[in-house]
């Protein structure tokens, strides 16, 4: 995606985007009070993205949120250059009861590379719900209709919902065309489906110093505005479709201004998860009529 800029980061006279800085009580109680229209409806969502872009971390970061204290749950690992998560793997969040989980789920799945990652076709079976829980991706064969692991009859709630796209700001200059070109490929299959898409943008204190000191500078920062610019043109994703987070992997107690990104993002995917759900049950109404 070219070259990286070094120059100073220019900060902007007022912010391009809003966001409520001090309604996260409000973005919070949305994503507890959620619940689709149909009773047992679950919504799923798929991350995606290259190796070590933060999709694990971005679970936990959500569920630390919901949790209100620091939460591991899906295992993310900060040495290896592989993709730390090899199997297909869905992550239900408990609410304050047991045995009683919010109506949204996330699933995981192994990083994209051009040598050892996971496979577009195997991706693309898991937008259709092809893909059990627990299947062991193989970046050499994709799966086939005689595994196990492969879902012959997906229901609804087996299929995807919204496909989120996780990828690092501070890296978004080194993405080979070869990675570019397996993005775009697993976006237009979303499409086809009629799969809403969203993309969180991590690690946006390692790409700009700024940012680091004053999280709340992200959308009065020219440089970061740019990159963004840059994504939605090399991927083809709306720029009202990005949205930058910074999840937890170092701290030990939770940071309200990161809370509010990572909510404002939550609160996009769920409403764009929920009219997918309702615009495919609309049309399986009129074709059951006509």
């Amino acid at each position: 995606m070219g070259g990286d800029s070094s120059k100073p980061a220019q900060t902007l006279s007022k912010p391009w985007r809003d966001i409520n800085w001090e309604d996260k009580r409000g973005e919070l109680q949305f994503l507890k009070n959620y619940k689709p229209q149909t009773e047992g409806q679950q919504l799923r969502i798929l991350l995606y993205g290259p190796v070590g872009a933060g999709k694990s971390s971005f679970i936990n970061s959500v569920q630390s949120v919901l949790h209100d204290r620091m939460y591991v749950q899906a295992l993310a690992d900060n040495i290896s250059h592989d993709s730390f998560t090899k199997k297909y793997t869905t992550y239900k969040i408990q609410k304050d009861r047991p045995n009683t989980f919010y109506p949204f789920v996330f699933n995981d799945i192994m990083g994209l590379d051009p040598h050892k990652g996971v496979l577009v076709e195997d991706v693309k079976l898991a937008l259709k719900g092809h893909v059990k829980d627990g299947y062991t991706f193989n970046p050499d064969t994709q799966i086939t209709e005689n595994d196990p692991f492969y879902n012959r009859s997906p229901t609804s709630n087996d299929k995807v919902q919204v496909l989120v796209l996780v990828i690092c700001a501070d890296t978004l200059h080194c993405l080979s065309d070869t990675i570019v070109k397996e993005l775009q490929e697993i976006r237009a299959a979303a499409s086809d489906l009629e799969i809403p898409q969203v993309t969180i943008l991590t690690k946006i204190d390692q790409a700009c110093p700024e940012i680091k000191k004053d999280i709340r500078k992200v959308y009065k920062l020219k440089y970061m505005k740019e990159k963004m610019e840059k994504l939605s043109a090399e991927i083809g994703i709306p720029m009202n479709c990005i949205f930058p987070v910074k999840n937890y992997h170092e701290e030990i107690s939770l940071n309200s201004d990161t809370d509010s990104l990572i909510l404002n993002a939550m609160r996009q995917i769920i409403t764009w998860g929920e009219d997918h759900i309702r615009f495919k049950q609309s049309q399986s109404a009129r074709s059951d009529t006509a």
